[in-house]
């Protein structure tokens, strides 16, 4: 088993983009830590293997008490094999972040942190409505490093409108300046049922520019391999050996678990998730029920999902494994499909098959959908 993902659903307040299962209201806390740690124990028996990775998202983790995240923690160690070497991941926001919290934590076991910077302009913070400033993040990243944390990430958004190429650049001049290790970097999507989907609806917000994120996200993969960043998937760029290992063993299609609402499970065969309802799960839970679903993949869902993810990364696919696990044919199909892709200069050959080019990143999602096996 590779790893482990525990879903926290509760932020302080909701940030105009944000599609992911969570809740403003706190006063349920407890009583879905324990849910969750009886969910832990309820599916002990579906894992014998060793852990490598552990990551507590959300949500906003870090919002928690620091006695709810340590009997998280504690109940994978009582339950679970979990490897000597584990990374174990913490997402949190810059206000939630003091030296003494990263003191506990660090004591707790966690020795990575995933932190939600998004941008370092108070002006795009607070259009993407985020509870922290600027400062805030800046000293976050200075208060971890005086309690000895030096495997962290940070994520960025762009193409918010009103953001100017120039204040992108500045953006990742300031990541570069901190010597961050891990940055992760997000196009702003405008996913339906969220509120700037609905604010720009009403014409209260300025839609989103595809040409402008095309050109941030050029500026994004020149930028970070002259500062010594590999890019090595295509929102991730990582200095030497700081690649996040939980979210690698995804994209590698890797088995994983899934605890708390809406989180999902994936055992190479089949792919499980829990209810996306805070209320309902805490019921089924300490009804002695498993709130999930099952789905189980067919052979055209497993390779479609091996495109789909190894387009992502700079290792792109290799063509024995297609011929290992769906034949000669298909190997020719998805050869003679990326032909014009190569024509174009979107995508190249490698010693072991295909990968999208620097270009060709941008619009890795259509490709790949355009590989599939239908």
């Amino acid at each position: 088993m590779a790893g482990i993902y525990i879903h926290i659903p509760f932020c302080k307040q909701a940030c105009l983009y944000c599609n992911f299962h969570f809740s403003t209201s706190l006063e349920y806390s407890q009583r879905m830590i324990q849910s969750i740690l009886k969910e832990m124990e309820m599916r002990k028996h579906e894992c014998t293997e060793e852990i490598k990775t552990i990551y507590v998202g959300g949500g906003t983790p870090s919002i928690l008490e620091m006695e709810q995240i340590d009997a998280l923690i504690n109940q994978l160690y009582k339950h679970y094999r979990i490897a000597p070497t584990a990374e174990i991941t913490l997402e949190a926001n810059p206000d939630d972040i003091s030296r003494q919290k990263a003191e506990e934590w660090k004591s707790m076991g966690i020795n990575r942190f995933s932190i939600g910077v998004q941008s370092f302009s108070d002006k795009h913070l607070k259009w993407m409505n985020r509870a922290h400033d600027a400062a805030q993040s800046l000293a976050c990243i200075d208060k971890i490093r005086e309690v000895g944390f030096e495997n962290f990430s940070i994520d960025l958004i762009y193409g918010t409108p009103g953001q100017s190429l120039k204040e992108w650049e500045q953006d990742l001049e300031k990541t570069f300046e901190l010597q961050v290790p891990h940055l992760s970097c997000y196009a702003l999507t405008v996913e339906e049922e969220t509120p700037l989907f609905h604010l720009i609806e009403k014409g209260k917000k300025e839609k989103v520019s595809s040409d402008l994120q095309a050109e941030q996200f050029n500026t994004l993969v020149s930028l970070t391999k002259a500062a010594g960043y590999h890019h090595y998937e295509i929102s991730n760029f990582a200095k030497p050996g700081m690649e996040s290992k939980h979210n690698s063993s995804y994209w590698k299609g890797k088995p994983y678990m899934g605890f708390g609402p809406s989180a999902h499970s994936y055992d190479q065969h089949a792919r499980s998730w829990n209810l996306s309802h805070n209320i309902n799960y805490m019921q089924s839970i300490e009804n002695n029920l498993l709130p999930s679903e099952k789905e189980i993949l067919s052979e055209r869902d497993r390779m479609n999902e091996y495109i789909m993810t190894n387009l992502r990364l700079s290792s792109g696919i290799n063509s024995n494994y297609i011929r290992e696990h769906w034949g000669n044919e298909e190997l020719q199909r998805i050869q003679d499909a990326l032909g014009k892709y190569i024509v174009q200069d979107l995508a190249e050959t490698t010693e072991v098959g295909w990968r999208l080019t620097d270009q060709g990143k941008f619009f890795a999602d259509g490709i790949a959908s355009a590989i599939f096996k239908l």
